[in-house]
């Protein structure tokens, strides 16, 4: 289910100036209309949980979200792509609910507003395959080209190597022109997928010493929620989509599974041999939160 969210009335279309008037014509003006606050032009936000049970209303917003009670000590909120999520224990008043709601309320809503802002970028970064689609590779945008004249050595695909028309580099498929948008997408990401491999084994070699361990073998993942995971015998798994990403944000997810073949949780010591390859980070695990892939 999509979430909505709107702020604004819808626009309004000023009628045309009237024409000019002799000023004996002019009628006595009456007296000004008050001013409508800002408050009262605004609609109040409204997010839905498709599974909603209970409904509030916090601050300017109506929420509808999912309760449920359960074997806990506290009140709890999670706030995800289909909405808020409140979990209590058996024991406690419906009436202490909605407190720890109101309490919570600015948290709940900023959290909410930036859950249906994430998904509004993920809509407009969903691609269209079919020739003239763009995506990102490595950080930088690509134009999709059917061009069924080519094999390209049996590889199905080849990147320009110098931008051609408005300054972007074109990814040519040998796929026939009325190829069906699903034949499209299968041969844009195969050769994606064959990119991340090079690319990923590269740079596991070139950290692996950095860190000082050793990774034994590397395979794709397509996890929906997962950019990457290892294993205590080296096995890395890499999420074949971070090709879309700039190459500084693909080398943290790399050393971040490397380092964990030194250190298996996320403590701060882990955090430390993270940085003492990766200065920044924070800035580049930030990105990989702010930017979403896009939408296949």
């Amino acid at each position: 289910m999509q979430f909505t969210l709107d702020l604004f009335d819808e626009l309004r279309v000023e009628p045309p100036a009237p024409a000019p008037v002799a000023p004996k014509a002019i009628a006595p003006q009456g007296p000004s209309l008050p001013a409508v606050p800002l408050s009262d032009t605004l609609r109040p936000a409204r997010f839905v949980h498709p599974r909603a049970t209970r409904e509030a209303v916090l601050g300017h917003a109506h929420v509808a979200y999912e309760f449920a009670r359960g074997k806990r000590r506290t009140i709890g909120f999670v706030v995800g792509a289909e909405g808020l999520s409140v979990r209590a224990p058996r024991w406690v008043a419906l009436r202490d609910v909605d407190a720890a709601l109101q309490e919570k309320a600015g948290w709940i809503v900023r959290k909410l507003d930036e859950a249906q802002q994430r998904h509004e970028r993920l809509e407009s970064a969903r691609i269209e395959w079919k020739d003239g689609a763009r995506f990102p590779f490595l950080g930088e945008p690509v134009v999709l080209r059917l061009d069924p004249r080519h094999a390209f050595d049996g590889v199905g695909a080849m990147l320009d190597a110098e931008p051609g028309e408005g300054g972007v580099r074109e990814l040519r498929l040998s796929v026939a022109n009325n190829a069906t948008t699903a034949q499209i997408r299968d041969a844009a990401q195969a050769w994606l997928m064959r990119q991340a491999k090079r690319l990923f084994q590269e740079r596991l070699t070139l950290y692996a010493p950095q860190l000082g361990v050793r990774w034994t073998k590397m395979s794709l993942s397509n996890a929906a929620t997962r950019w990457g995971s290892a294993s205590a015998d080296g096995a890395i798994r890499l999420n074949w989509r971070l090709v879309h990403y700039r190459l500084p944000v693909i080398d943290y997810v790399v050393v971040h599974e490397l380092a964990h073949l030194r250190v298996m949780d996320h403590s701060p010591r882990f955090w430390e041999t993270v940085e003492s390859v990766v200065p920044d980070y924070g800035a580049l695990r930030q990105q990989l939160k702010d930017e979403p892939v896009p939408r296949w």
